[in-house]
């Protein structure tokens, strides 16, 4: 993307101010969404979402990210620079104004930018305001000029310190550690978000440096969104190597797709605004579910694909096993929220259908090869669909799924009450039996899981409803399955999975969290998955009232040595001969393999109480990396797995097989 304009045209006048910056540091969860993890990274966004709006406008070439060994940021993009000049309306210089005045910048309509990604247009003001220090430097007419803040206060007015050539914005800041929890950014993070934006903007380099490891890493995409989506599609088996993609203007506004078929079941549909994404869609997306699905029945009608007395192909038939991106920039986004979540333009619904309505169809014509596959792929999917739909009524006619009858091997709690009641997913009849007799039976449901759950990566739902297993799963849930999917019906407000700590019980565990990940991700979203976390090992002193459980190697460790040290101080004899176990006062240590070697007493007391179990819960920070494991873990893929084993082992201790 070259720069196609000079900087003479983004002046003072184009820079609008509407209100002052007291409120942030007071109530920072109200402009980044909170003081934690997110809330922190939120700041590099900001920063980072001004160099790429500068390359949207088609100035800036590259935005690089500097993660600093004293702890700051360093964020620079070689667009025009941020104005230098006095602003009219706060008399101080417009790099000062966009720095300590809330609502400043090009993004409310004077004409600095047609098309914006930026969030809210407060970003720089707030980064400097939950800042305890910030640099600005400007690059722009030959000259470098630079002012420092202390918490967002200016210590001294803009002022010139040298000459340049080069043009663009440099933001160097230290989040304030009286505000957030913690004040480190991670690489990963800030790598992957650096990656989505040059597959969102063709042609833009990012790159990352970090001072404190000495990592670096740069992209650059010139296929951009067609690049994106043969990244989501690595593991997958495609319909065709080819990737259907338009670029088109509809107006003032500029409407990208791009998509590909695989062999999966389920879709990955991903649509974006201005560059930011739009978890629920919006007019952009269901502009895009109307015309996939007319223009494919059409050329399956045309084609005598699909025969005079079939039913049309329905949009999730059309759009299984489908990739998509839509990418659609416009000047005055309306979204749905603060969060962004949702575009809500109605123009653009009728702009994205007109677009890959006319251009899909030239591409079906054009290659009646792949477009036989793709109609293909979707008719075999209104069969299993259909399947689904006759086993799904005959399951319903049988009652199975009604609120009256629960699976026969299901051992309910008494409360009703779900705030109060949780379910254990329990791997085995043994360990389930004891889990039912320990359990304490007014909140603790049990649910016993016979031998391997059914892969749901390589099953339609078809297939899983004829599976014993998760239909037991699905109805002590209560929240039924795909349209019939309701999360308020959700009968626990934990779910736990409690396996054996070895290489069945994780197995296991993923293939229910690829159920769980694939099926009923509003329950992983909400928070209610858990995995159980049961003892390694027990250490035995001569007293059995005295025996400690210990949970991770790492755990043994650190217990042996307090215990060492404490018997040292208390004068005890440690006798350097022995084994660590004996040296720190125990008489054996027990290893456990497995949830069926513990008695219902020490099942309860180490893995369901309450007070002493530890639970991890179930999160996708990051759906795009999940969705890539779980086709990687579960697909049908060996060799991507044979390489994610090979590359991983050397992480794995003690492997029990």
């Amino acid at each position: 993307m070259a720069k196609q304009k000079s900087n003479q045209d983004y002046q003072a006048d184009q820079i609008q101010v509407l209100e002052g910056l007291d409120p942030v540091r007071k109530r920072p969860g109200m402009y980044i969404g909170g003081t934690g993890v997110e809330g922190l990274h939120h700041l590099v966004w900001e920063i980072v979402d001004n160099g790429i709006d500068e390359a949207l406008a088609g100035y800036a070439t590259h935005v690089e990210v500097t993660l600093r060994e004293d702890g700051g940021v360093t964020v620079y993009d070689d667009g025009r620079g941020i104005p230098v000049d006095i602003h009219p309306k706060t008399g101080k210089s417009t790099v000062e104004t966009v720095l300590t005045v809330l609502h400043a910048g090009g993004k409310f309509g004077g004409g600095g930018y047609k098309v914006s990604g930026g969030l809210h247009g407060v970003g720089s003001s707030v980064v400097n305001a939950l800042s305890t220090k910030l640099v600005v430097r400007v690059f722009r007419d030959g000259k470098i000029y630079e002012q420092e803040y202390e918490r967002g206060v200016a210590k001294a007015p803009l002022k010139s310190v040298g000459k340049s050539d080069k043009t663009g914005t440099e933001i160097s800041f230290w989040p304030d550690d009286t505000i957030f929890e913690t004040t480190t950014i991670n690489y990963e993070t800030v790598l992957d978000r650096l990656r989505h934006a040059a597959y969102l903007t063709k042609g833009i380099r990012t790159s990352i440096s970090d001072e404190r490891t000495g990592k670096r890493y740069g992209f650059y995409f010139e296929g951009g969104i067609q690049s994106y989506v043969k990244h989501l599609n690595v593991g997958k088996e495609v319909v065709d190597d080819d990737i259907f993609y338009v670029d088109k203007m509809v107006k003032d506004t500029q409407v990208e797709i791009a998509l590909q078929y695989t062999d999966a079941y389920t879709e990955t549909i991903k649509s974006f605004a201005n560059n930011v994404l739009n978890p629920d869609g919006g007019t952009h997306l269901t502009g895009f579910r109307a015309a996939l699905t007319r223009v494919i029945n059409d050329y399956a009608r045309k084609n005598g694909l699909l025969k005079e007395k079939e039913d049309n192909l329905s949009g999730e038939d059309t759009r299984e096993g489908l990739t998509a991106i839509i990418l659609v920039k416009l000047p005055d986004p309306q979204f749905e929220g603060q969060t962004k979540n949702k575009l809500g333009n109605p123009e653009i619904r009728g702009y994205v259908e007109q677009v890959l309505a006319e251009y899909l169809n030239y591409y079906l014509e054009e290659h009646p090869a792949i477009a036989k596959k793709v109609v293909g792929k979707a008719l075999l999917a209104a069969r299993a669909r259909k399947a689904a739909r006759a086993a799904r009524e005959n399951i319903l006619r049988k009652g199975i799924l009604d609120g009256a009858s629960m699976p026969g091997k299901l051992a309910d709690c008494s409360s009703k009450d779900p705030k109060n009641s949780e379910i254990y997913l329990v791997e085995g009849d043994s360990a389930g039996g004891s889990a039912k007799t320990g359990r304490d039976s007014k909140t603790q449901a049990i649910l016993p899981l016979r031998g391997k759950v059914l892969n749901v990566e390589r099953a339609r739902l078809d297939k899983m409803l004829a599976n014993n297993e998760i239909l037991a799963l699905i109805k002590a849930l209560g929240v039924g399955i795909e349209d019939s999917f309701d999360i308020n019906g959700l009968r626990y407000d934990r779910i736990i999975i409690m396996t054996d700590a070895d290489v069945d019980g994780s197995h296991i565990s993923t293939l229910l969290m690829t159920f769980f990940f694939r099926y009923m991700k509003e329950v992983v979203d909400g928070g209610h998955v858990y995995l159980a976390k049961p003892p390694l090992f027990e250490l035995v002193r001569s007293s059995h009232k005295n025996s400690m459980f210990i949970y991770d190697e790492d755990e043994l460790d650190r217990v042996l040595d307090v215990e060492i040290e404490r018997r040292k101080k208390e004068g005890v004899a440690v006798d350097a001969s022995v084994e660590r176990i004996k040296q720190a006062g125990f008489v054996e240590m027990k290893r456990y393999k497995g949830l069926g070697e513990m008695d219902a007493e020490q099942l309860f007391e180490t893995t369901m109480n309450p007070e002493k179990r530890v639970l991890i819960q179930v999160k996708v920070e990051d759906a795009e990396k999940a969705d890539a494991i779980f086709t990687k873990l579960m697909g049908t893929e060996v060799e991507l797995r044979k390489n994610f084993i090979q590359a991983n082992a050397k992480f794995v201790k003690d492997l029990d097989i």
